[in-house]
């Protein structure tokens, strides 16, 4: 059987819209090959693995591969999803020199070249993400792994939107927490939350394939006991009152239901947010202030944020 693989080269900011773009057309295999992965400072090497090859890399920006059956439907889809990103432009997404391109795979080639992209990382002091082909020991005794097999359609919690957020889970995150995760994806928000201590976390996507994905790896990190995993709307599917909801998703998105999360949470409950590009940061922060948020802390990578913001006393 032929694959087509699909290649879109853009920005990093565009990156999560394209993605969502491509799960929009049904596409669920999706890689990403980031230009900043050549030059990305890593606290600890693991051999061989950071022997990275400059050109499979871009020079700027991200390259988005999706992997799609090669059939007669394929050329309407190039240009339906052509014209869904040349339109992000009037929601002032800037897509830089967009392109994108298709080639022919055969099915052994397709089935194993997006993995070789994916390797174990640190991601904070204590978390390291390590996809289920790879084998990995403990550095230290602290050291949190988890285990992730995206099943092609996320990638493995390497994005810098991702480490932000693992990393203020990390430092918030206290025994006992009921916490939510709002677009979980993969699931590993929600895992690293319950490797933390909290007790409950109920973990929200839309995608029913996002669903599936994050309920085996909660069961691939044994920490399917602590995560419930439902396709909800946002938050309006959570009947508890969380102590932290976690969202790593648009900035546009996170905005449209940061009243939503305000209301659900406990008194002094928090709200950690990534997958804001830079340029929304004030945005974001006039929104999370309007609504009552008191913000705690900023943290920057590359050109994404997080903001860990934190609900006024009732």
């Amino acid at each position: 059987m032929k694959w087509a693989e699909i290649v879109v080269h853009t920005t990093h900011e565009a990156v999560d819209a394209v993605t969502n773009a491509l799960y929009d057309f049904d596409i669920k295999g999706v890689s990403l090959v980031d230009s900043m992965e050549l030059t990305r400072s890593r606290q600890h090497r693991f051999g061989e693995i950071y022997d990275l090859q400059a050109s499979e890399y871009p020079t700027w920006g991200v390259l988005v591969k999706a992997y799609t059956p090669l059939n007669e439907l394929v050329n309407d889809l190039l240009c339906q999803l052509d014209q869904r990103i040349m339109s992000f432009k009037d929601l002032g997404i800037d897509i830089g020199d967009y392109s994108v391109t298709m080639n022919e795979m055969d099915e052994e080639d397709w089935s194993e070249t997006w993995k070789k992209y994916y390797h174990p990382v640190s991601i904070s002091d204590r978390f390291t993400i390590v996809p289920t082909w790879e084998e990995y020991e403990k550095k230290h005794e602290d050291e949190i792994i988890i285990e992730l097999d995206p099943g092609m359609a996320f990638g493995t919690g390497t994005h810098p939107t991702t480490r932000l957020s693992l990393q203020l889970l990390e430092k918030y995150t206290k025994e006992g927490d009921l916490v939510v995760d709002v677009g979980t994806g993969s699931g590993v928000l929600a895992i690293g939350a319950a490797q933390l201590g909290a007790s409950k976390v109920l973990a929200l996507d839309l995608d029913d394939v996002a669903v599936a994905a994050a309920t085996e790896n909660a069961k691939l990190n044994d920490t399917a006991a602590k995560i419930e995993v439902f396709e909800g709307d946002v938050l309006h599917s959570v009947k508890e009152t969380p102590d932290i909801i976690v969202s790593n998703i648009l900035a546009e998105i996170i905005m449209s239901f940061s009243q939503d999360a305000y209301d659900a949470l406990r008194p002094n409950g928090l709200f950690l947010t990534s997958g804001i590009i830079g340029k929304y940061e004030e945005d974001v922060v006039k929104d999370f202030e309007a609504k009552g948020f008191r913000i705690l802390e900023i943290k920057r990578e590359e050109d994404w944020i997080a903001i860990a913001a934190e609900k006024g006393e009732a």
